[in-house]
């Protein structure tokens, strides 16, 4: 029987220090139970926004769960006369009490991350077909997506250093890095590397998936191909390049968007188009800062529990840029 070719022992490179193997321990996925989490959502209608209705109330009903953790342990504590910690738990010691945050915390923003998925596939498809208003409409509901998740990273700094390394030991090796949705999400906006599939190589359906996903053109391909369709001149290698390998640097994609920019009401809808892309790109980078911020405030420069550097490995990830040329041409109007 042939082996997985993301096995362990055919793939030797490494990804920052980052533990890439959880055939026999925690994952991130397990430690969260993110099996039952992400396939409780049972839409009834057909209508593609009645996913964003359940998610919005499944992730109110989980924080809903942390108030009530909560507020219980306060009512107790002030009972007792105990009131510096009934501060901390209204405003928010045992790990078990902090550990619900963890959990609720990282829970929620995979909820989230479901409908992010929901909405980057179906507006892919949208501008692949050449239907840009409902496409702008998902990629704005994305983005504001992210600035749900931006706001939700103050929930998870009311926990101290003191309070996070209570529940650390109990976490193992599981972390955000690990994160399969997260990181499709990445793979359909462009930023792909193959050897972030390793961690997924446990289990078959998720691999498979991302798999999938690695393999099929990003949402910003799709837009690529709309402005050549739509008469802008793209250099054909951009067309030839391997789907797996991340999103780079164009000069005829550059020069293309240019033309968009100097003559808006000709390639209104491009124009549109390019606007909702910087969006998200705009709120995804405001995630990923905040996201620093929080872990350096917890638990300062030590490695991540998942093997990387931590907030270095983090830092680093800042300088990631998914759709370059829309940058870049910013510089040449």
């Amino acid at each position: 029987m042939s082996q997985c070719p993301y096995s362990p022992a055919n793939q030797t490179e490494e990804w920052h220090n980052a533990e890439l193997n959880f055939s026999d321990s925690m994952s991130y996925g397990d430690y969260l139970d993110l099996g039952r989490i992400l396939s409780a959502q049972h839409p009834l209608s057909p209508d593609h926004n009645e996913m964003l209705f359940i998610i919005q109330h499944q992730t109110s009903e989980l924080w809903m769960k942390l108030m009530l953790h909560e507020l219980k342990a306060a009512r107790e504590h002030i009972r007792l006369g105990e009131l510096p910690p009934a501060f901390k738990m209204l405003a928010p010691l045992s790990p078990d009490h902090n550990e619900m945050l963890f959990i609720i915390q990282h829970q929620t923003s995979e909820l989230w991350m479901k409908l992010m998925l929901h909405e980057l596939k179906a507006a892919r498809e949208h501008i692949r077909l050449g239907e840009l208003p409902p496409a702008f409409k998902m990629l704005a509901r994305v983005s504001r997506i992210f600035d749900q998740l931006v706001h939700a990273w103050t929930v998870l700094a009311t926990m101290t250093p003191t309070e996070y390394h209570a529940i650390r030991p109990f976490l193992g090796q599981s972390s955000g890095f690990q994160s399969f949705q997260y990181r499709e999400i990445e793979f359909i906006l462009g930023n792909k590397s193959a050897t972030l599939l390793r961690p997924h190589a446990h289990r078959p359906e998720l691999l498979q998936a991302l798999e999938k996903a690695i393999a099929t053109p990003s949402l910003y391909d799709e837009a690529i191909r709309l402005m050549a369709s739509a008469g802008l001149t793209i250099d054909p290698q951009r067309f030839e390049r391997d789907p797996t390998s991340p999103t780079a640097h164009d000069a005829s994609v550059e020069a293309a968007w240019r033309v968009v920019y100097t003559d808006p009401s000709r390639y209104w809808d491009l124009y549109q188009l390019a606007e909702k892309l910087i969006d998200l790109e705009d709120s995804f980078r405001q995630w990923r800062f905040r996201h620093v911020t929080t872990v350096e405030r917890i638990i300062g420069f030590q490695p991540g529990t998942g093997g990387t550097e931590g907030v270095g490995y983090l830092r680093k990830m800042l300088d990631t840029v998914l759709f370059p040329e829309l940058w870049r041409v910013r510089s040449t109007l």
